[in-house]
């Protein structure tokens, strides 16, 4: 197994703003990642197997709350429920999120989950006697569609301990390493904004695992594979996942989560999403300030509204330029969006 850890490079080499693209007026955070809120941090553990045609993974985002069974505020928003996004309910129901969030592809969800409680397990000193696992998932069996290729124990833990708050690898890593989004490869995507709530400066982030079906807007053009004479990478059926994560670093109420959660899936338009009927479509927000706090004045609002819009449209194109092509011994590709079409007249 080919594991990519938190502090590697983005596959393709380049991010968004290396190739003078601009996502709203808002700064970013220092990293501009999901790890400039708070103490989050991201880890991966990455399977690329050639000879067996399997390019699959799993994510972890955590903090050291969510790592000792303490749970944060959070909510949940779902734009299209095909997916298997366990622990949903509980999240609607206590808005409250209380492990770590996974994301992983279809056929490993439920192992991950049973991975995730037994990594739980190790680290108290009592037994669990209830704990509602979060893990999300896109379905990556179009780029590994030949073989079993369910993830086991060590690879949900090694996700976890190599968990970092150096800047997110992005593209083919974790869960996102088979995934395709919008005709391209893509992957694994973040991006974070400097907001001010309440009169001080906090941070917002997203990390997306962007699978989805649609057509790419880039900064207002329409880019198909078509256009660029490479095949559609993907299945033909109106098929596609995206999950979305948003972190705050400021108390929030989990009805004001819920309303910025949904942002997280209106994003997704910006660069083309289709919302197909195939299609699991969900955004989970949380907090890592986890006392209470009055609500939020409409002016703090609206800038966190934009924030996160800002910050989802730029981590699905930061996973598209970190992607890197995959090519299949049975002749299916991957391709990633080629270097011409960042720079033939595409940038802003």
């Amino acid at each position: 197994m080919e594991q990519d850890s938190a502090a590697a490079a983005p596959a393709g080499g380049m991010r968004p703003r290396d190739l003078g693209m601009s996502f709203g007026p808002l700064p970013t955070g220092r990293t501009n990642t999901i790890v400039d809120v708070g103490d989050l941090r991201v880890g991966h553990a990455t399977v690329h197997d050639d000879d067996r045609g399997v390019h699959t993974g799993v994510t972890a985002i955590l903090n050291d709350d969510l790592a000792a069974g303490r749970p944060l505020p959070a909510a949940l928003y779902v734009g299209n429920g095909y997916g298997k996004l366990v622990g949903a309910t509980q999240i609607g129901t206590t808005g409250q999120v209380e492990t770590p969030v996974m994301l992983t592809s279809t056929l490993s969800t439920f192992r991950v989950a049973d991975h995730l409680i037994t990594w739980l397990q190790g680290r108290r000193a009592t037994a669990l006697r209830s704990i509602n696992p979060v893990v999300g998932e896109i379905n990556d069996t179009w780029l590994s569609a030949e073989h079993d290729h369910r993830l086991e124990d060590e690879a949900v833990v090694e996700a976890l301990d190599s968990a970092s708050r150096d800047v997110v690898a992005g593209g083919n890593v974790g869960g996102g390493a088979g995934a395709c989004a919008l005709g391209f490869k893509a992957g694994i995507g973040s991006a974070s904004r400097r907001v001010r709530v309440r009169g001080q400066e906090h941070h917002l982030g997203v990390l997306v695992q962007a699978n989805m079906t649609g057509e790419l807007r880039l900064q207002g053009r329409r880019v198909t594979p078509g256009s660029l004479g490479l095949p559609v990478a993907g299945p033909a059926s109106e098929e596609g996942s995206c999950m979305v994560v948003v972190a705050v670093d400021f108390p929030c109420s989990p009805h004001e989560l819920e309303r910025i959660a949904r942002r997280g899936v209106f994003g997704l338009g910006r660069v083309g999403a289709a919302y197909s009927h195939g299609s699991g479509d969900y955004a989970i927000s949380v907090s890592t300030d986890r006392r209470v706090a009055p609500g939020l004045r409409p002016a703090d609002l609206d800038e966190v509204f934009g924030a996160t819009l800002d910050c989802v449209e730029e981590a699905v194109i930061d996973a598209l330029c970190a992607a890197d092509t995959v090519e299949l011994s049975t002749g299916r590709v991957a391709h990633r969006v080629p270097d011409h079409a960042w720079t033939d007249g595409l940038r802003p």
